[in-house]
């Protein structure tokens, strides 16, 4: 019986001889890191970016830089992986260095590739407001390429929008401490909207809250618009948005108010657009003001001279609000202001509050006509307000616009039920 116990025990020990080993006593590969481009890699396509991964561990540390400029990027949650933020610069060399650590130890890798130089470059021609320029709260951002945008969505995702209220009191003026405390820091919703392929206008739902600091940094570098067509360089805007300003113009009662942050800064009598033809009817909407001059010359349009109803006038203090000829503006025209409209398709008021108005007026100023049965055409210069966020946001080339970091709040859902009503989103 010894013997056949002996026996038995043997063979249980032989039996349990092929269990697996606690985890800790287990072999463990070294990490692997793996990036895209390739190293060595010499043509490499921009738009990619660049990603870097840890198999078998996860990144302790990451360096990427192209001609001594580091890389901005991030890792995701599990350390697996970091990526670029933006799309890489073309024809420019990259050098990366990373470390990974696991249970199986720690591997390092340094590698460089240089980026392919494209056939065609796209670049921006001009970006409105101006850079360092004040203006105000109803302003859009646009931006005119220098070529047609094949890929808007690359291209789109690629301009970033951020606003952060003015740093101190001071920047508040007159109001001091008191408007300061009451400055808007929240998220700010807004998107792009493409008229066609060489410009996009960045519109808010709302008008800006005032008193903003603004960056647009179009991270156009490397980003693929077209086959064969690249972003070379990067552009960065900043501007102000300053006092809110709201000029409201009743063109049966004949009367302007101004409110400068929700209090009567200006109440003007005015005379608008006599009517007689669609051309000398001033529009109703949402305008915005433009441009200024003092003076500016006004011709009839599609007259000559001689013609009945010609006019060829120098008009003091006139801010532009339309590309149809309409102005807000000074004239000596007292006998009508308040009473009548007589004029051309303007709004024009008594010249001394008129040259108040000029000095005051900042690009972006919302002057919201009514009483006309003339609409103001969302495409007549800056009239971006008359279109419904609805249609707006129809625009977008994204429906979510906005890198995911910026400001920018999503799009609503696609089911959710969205007010098609121009104006509504001023309040």
């Amino acid at each position: 019986m010894t013997a056949a116990l002996s026996a038995a025990v043997l063979l249980v020990a032989s039996g349990c001889s092929d269990v697996t080993a606690p985890a800790a006593e287990r072999p463990h590969d070294t990490p692997r890191i793996t990036m895209s481009p390739a190293p060595d890699a010499t043509a490499a396509r921009p738009d990619k970016g660049l990603v870097v991964t840890a198999q078998g561990g996860t990144l302790t540390a990451l360096t990427a830089y192209a001609g001594g400029v580091a890389v901005p990027g991030r890792f995701n949650a599990t350390r697996t992986v970091w990526r670029s933020d933006w799309a890489l610069a073309p024809d420019t060399e990259y050098v990366v260095t990373a470390a990974a650590g696991g249970l199986g130890g720690s591997t390092r890798l340094m590698g460089r590739f240089r980026t392919l130089r494209p056939r065609r470059s796209l670049d921006i021609l001009a970006v409105t407001p101006n850079d360092h320029e004040t203006v105000g709260v109803g302003m859009p951002i646009i931006v005119t390429f220098d070529q047609p945008v094949q890929d808007r969505k690359a291209v789109e995702r690629a301009l970033e929008v951020r606003a952060t209220p003015l740093a101190t009191p001071a920047a508040y003026g007159e109001h001091g401490a008191t408007a300061y405390s009451k400055a808007y820091s929240g998220p700010v919703d807004g998107a792009w909207h493409w008229f066609d392929g060489t410009q996009v206008v960045f519109r808010t739902r709302k008008l800006w809250p005032a008193r903003q600091s603004v960056v647009l940094t179009a991270h156009l570098a490397g980003v693929r618009s077209a086959p064969g067509t690249y972003g070379t360089a990067d552009r960065t805007v900043s501007f102000a948005v300053g006092r809110r300003m709201v000029s409201t113009v009743d063109t049966r009662t004949h009367r302007m108010v101004v409110r400068r942050d929700g209090e009567v800064a200006q109440r003007m009598a005015i005379s608008a657009g006599m009517a007689t033809t669609r051309e000398y009817t001033t529009t109703s909407g949402v305008h915005l003001t433009m441009e200024k001059g003092n003076p500016v010359r006004m011709i009839s349009p599609g007259r000559s001279k001689g013609d009945p109803g010609y006019y060829d006038v120098m008009i003091g203090h006139a801010v532009r609000i339309s590309n149809s000829g309409e102005y807000v503006h000074a004239k000596n025209n007292v006998w009508a202001q308040g009473r009548a409209n007589v004029s051309h398709g303007c709004v024009n008021a008594r010249p001394d509050q008129a040259a108040w108005f000029y000095d005051n007026a900042l690009r972006g100023d919302p002057v919201v006509v009514t009483g006309t049965d003339r609409e103001l055409e969302w495409n007549n210069g800056w009239g971006f307000w008359q279109l419904s966020w609805y249609e707006w946001i129809k625009g977008s080339a994204l429906r979510a616009p906005g890198p995911t970091r910026a400001f920018i709040l999503p799009a609503p859902p696609a089911n959710l039920e969205i007010s098609r009503d121009a104006h509504t989103e001023l309040t």
